[in-house]
């Protein structure tokens, strides 16, 4: 009896561990197939939403308008003839601002698309890119050591990039040569230092033990260290960059030498000696006046803002030297490239809030290199992390970064933070560069046929009325806002950079932001070929941008803030 009882109790035994594991099994085979038609249903819905099924308004809201009540007591003449255009009957009715509300629940499943999109999409371009590299990144040059390396003081001063899933010692050594530098290093198995100057005393070898992100078996440094190679030559036919650009004639300042760190006297000077000279000191300008040769970099008593005429510093007219020409060498300016988390958690929490397109990642490189601090993200970009934007990784809660970037609308969305600053760019600009960016990622442009393809009017149909609705939102919700406009920000970089820096309770030196200005453009200006010349937009969508600015650049004067530039309209 006994061993019959003992039996049983074995087999239930073995039965439980059964089911148990069949119920597991069935739970992630379930959870798989959900994903999978989940995803299929988010790529069947990102195809754009129709003219017909943009955004219909309840017939309640009909007569709801998007101007804060507040701006309605005393309309100025401006938004009375706007509102008589908004209901002009030769316009269709469904697609005028009159419509547009924040809390629309179809616009915000078009955010949330967009969202969905935004995470999913592959960099097409890029990715080519960084397979074109694998294969013609071939050369290696030869390793002199492991070096220390600190992030207050770096050992190689030159450009810095990063590639956090893809870094290979051919990949950084190529970087460097393109730029004219005779070192290439490599730290924590995906950060690429560059320079022309190395210490006199190396590290231990096995103190480099840093396996590289993308290639196993290679050692791409350790933690603050450095394995250095001294780069060997571009190969025949390799792209270089070795190009110097003119920045112009300037008045020179009255000591040139306690101006200028370095610099040389040599008979019969040419552009190309006195640059060679100053990339060779890693000094990104080099600056000419007659024989003399000096190399430094953008400071107070020097700006580069104050530019003459090039009359000025011709030999006939330049006699007493008053004047001197000044290039742009290969080198990096790294006064400004050092950043790391904050230190404590910020106890205001900061919001770069934008509409797609807007310029939101070439904010975040003007303000990361400004203050020396990570930007956050609400969202996941992998392309921007591997390019050294390292608090995408971050949890954007954490408040470990100076603010966090977010494309979010709606009253819940808003008030999660203590203030904003809210970056407006032209809604016919934004439109194009988020329309690249989904088709081409973030450096390269859709094709002429993604333009004439039916995406497009679907697209400007369904985000159009976003751009509108997210400042209005914001307008609405925003508890402290710093109204920024990317054209103004462009036209005066420093001067609204430091309207931004001071919004965010940072104080930097001038130097720093001439630094920034140095290098203004970052790692995400889109190269390559252009569209051809030819207007995308049509009448029909150009009438349904223009009212999206009147009704904004209302709602902007309402607030006290400064409308919308005047280059928006008439388009």
């Amino acid at each position: 009896m006994a061993k019959a009882f003992f039996r049983l109790q074995k087999f239930l035994r073995r039965t439980q561990f059964l089911l148990f594991f069949l119920t597991a099994a069935y739970l992630m085979a379930g959870s798989l197939l959900l994903l999978q038609r989940t995803r299929l249903v988010i790529q069947q819905g990102s195809r754009g939403t129709s003219a017909n099924q943009a955004l219909p308004v309840p017939e309640e809201m009909a007569g709801v308008g998007l101007v804060d009540p507040r701006t309605l007591q005393n309309p100025s003449p401006r938004l009375l003839v706007g509102m008589d255009a908004m209901q002009e009957p030769a316009l269709d009715q469904r697609h005028s601002p009159r419509w547009l509300v924040s809390r629309n629940s179809e616009l915000r499943q078009l955010r949330r698309r967009w969202f969905h999109r935004f995470i999913s999409d592959q960099e097409p371009m890029q990715t080519a890119g960084l397979k074109a590299m694998k294969h013609t990144a071939e050369h290696k040059g030869t390793y002199v050591g492991c070096f220390s390396d600190d992030s207050r003081e770096r050992t190689l001063k030159g450009a810095v990039f990063y590639d956090l899933r893809k870094m290979t010692v051919s990949h950084c050594q190529e970087a460097c040569a393109e730029r004219a530098y005779t070192y290439a290093g490599l730290a924590y198995g995906a950060e690429c230092y560059c320079g022309n100057k190395l210490p006199a005393t190396a590290s231990k070898p096995e103190e480099c033990n840093s396996e590289c992100k993308g290639e196993k078996g290679s050692v791409c440094g350790g933690v603050n260290r450095l394995s250095v190679y001294r780069v060997e030559e571009l190969r025949t036919g390799a792209r270089r960059r070795r190009n110097v650009i003119y920045r112009g004639c300037f008045r020179a300042p009255e000591n040139l030498t306690d101006t200028f760190p370095a610099s040389l006297i040599q008979p019969n000077l040419t552009v190309e000696m006195c640059s060679e000279f100053c990339s060779k000191k890693e000094f990104p300008l080099a600056v000419i006046r007659g024989r003399e040769c000096y190399c430094g970099y953008p400071t107070g008593r020097f700006s580069l803002h104050d530019g003459a005429d090039g009359l000025f510093c011709s030999g006939t007219h330049n006699a007493e030297g008053k004047y001197c020409l000044v290039y742009q060498t290969p080198v990096q300016d790294t006064r400004c490239t050092d950043r790391k988390f904050l230190t404590t958690k910020s106890k205001v929490f900061v919001a770069l809030s934008s509409f797609p397109g807007a310029g939101n990642t070439w904010a975040r490189h003007l303000i990361e290199h400004a203050t020396g601090y990570y930007t956050g993200s609400y969202y996941f970009d992998g392309a921007l992390y591997n390019k050294g934007f390292k608090g995408e990784k971050d949890h954007w809660r954490s408040r470990r970064t100076i603010c966090v970037k977010t494309h979010e609308s709606g009253k819940t969305e808003i008030e999660m933070f203590d203030s904003a600053i809210l970056l407006i760019r032209n809604p016919y600009k934004s439109l194009m560069a988020e329309f690249n960016r989904k088709y081409a990622g973030h450096l390269g442009y859709a094709t002429d046929r993604n333009w004439k393809s039916k995406e497009w009017p679907d697209f400007v149909n369904s985000y159009a009325s976003w751009w509108a609705s997210h400042v209005l939102d914001w307008l609405k919700f925003g508890k402290r806002l710093l109204v920024v406009h990317y054209e103004d920000l462009k036209r005066s970089l420093i001067p609204k950079l430091k309207e931004m820096v001071e919004f965010l309770n940072m104080t930097v030196t001038e130097d720093r932001l001439l630094c920034v200005e140095n290098n203004r453009d970052g790692n995400f200006k889109r190269s390559g070929a252009k569209q051809k010349d030819f207007e995308p937009f049509t009448q029909e969508m150009k009438d349904l941008i223009n009212r999206y600015i009147l009704t904004v650049d209302e709602a902007l004067r309402g607030r006290n803030f400064t409308g919308l530039p005047r280059e928006y309209v008439p388009r």
